[in-house]
């Protein structure tokens, strides 16, 4: 097993709460929800749109900072970037700063127009599969797949929805709980199936699979994460404006275990596999 190395936990959750948060304002914006777009006036949407984007910038930016504490020598942080031919890392630090610069852009001009939303969606989500891709490496097999990016995305659809609720107006809050109760029931599937699937495969995905399910972090995660929220937001109409600290503090616990609980294939070097 690994540190959880509470650095990258909050890098990872809080640049993931801000795509998210960006992505859903782009969407709200021009009136997109069940696969058809109509006409709404974002200003109505959104009284006040330039605090989301202050809001979703300084998420950006406690995130940037907490990664600095899991380099031995922050003030080299530049040189992480010298190998973007080839390093996911330096490529996930390209983009999550280009995103972060976006956001700063919509922050402080107050003036985020359709592109301006679009660029900063899209830029978010490259960002999002940089991060999928750089945790995933071949020295964990548990995640060496798709699994990470399908974490990291529902993170963002949980944390967006949730948070995003806090900004707009009563015109999305039906497509916001739409958003958030499907990503609930899916995060409940994933993190039921993902173990079950490790718990079948080879050793280190074994240990893996009975590390996260020793975990009382995982049951945390599960169970005031996912399931809480869930059964609240099946009979809830509108989502309560505390669903957002209780879903971050579930994507946090969940992160944990991701970071401490996976096993590493060192952990079994001479070992018949």
């Amino acid at each position: 097993m690994q540190n959880i190395e509470l650095p990258l936990v909050l890098f990872t959750v809080l640049s993931q709460a801000a795509v998210g948060i960006a992505l859903l304002r782009a969407v709200r914006s021009c009136g997109c929800a069940g696969g058809a777009c109509a006409t709404m006036n974002a200003g109505n949407d959104a009284p006040d749109s330039r605090t989301e984007w202050l809001a979703a910038t300084a998420v950006m930016g406690v995130a940037l900072l907490a990664s600095l504490f899991h380099l031995g020598h922050p003030d080299g942080a530049v040189r992480t970037l010298a190998h973007l031919e080839k390093a996911w890392l330096s490529r996930e630090i390209l983009a999550f700063g280009a995103f972060a610069a976006l956001l700063a852009v919509a922050a402080v001009t107050g003036k985020a127009g359709a592109g301006l939303r679009g660029a900063a969606a899209l830029v978010g989500l490259a960002a999002l599969y940089t991060s999928g891709m750089t945790y995933a490496p071949p020295a964990m097999p548990a995640l060496h797949n798709a699994a990470p990016l399908g974490f990291f995305l529902l993170s963002a659809l949980l944390l967006g929805a949730s948070f995003g609720s806090w900004f707009s107006g009563e015109g999305s809050q039906p497509m916001l709980r739409a958003v958030l109760l499907g990503s609930l029931a899916a995060a409940l599937a994933v993190y039921v199936i993902v173990p079950c699937v490790w718990a079948s495969g080879g050793t280190v995905m074994q240990m893996t699979a009975r590390a996260w399910l020793a975990s009382p972090l995982y049951w945390a995660r599960l169970v005031l994460g996912i399931l809480v929220p869930l059964v609240v937001m099946i009979r809830s109409p509108r989502i309560p404006r505390w669903m957002g600290p209780l879903v971050l503090l579930g994507e946090l616990a969940g992160r944990a275990v991701f970071f401490g609980a996976t096993v590493h294939a060192a952990m079994n070097l001479g070992a018949p596999y």
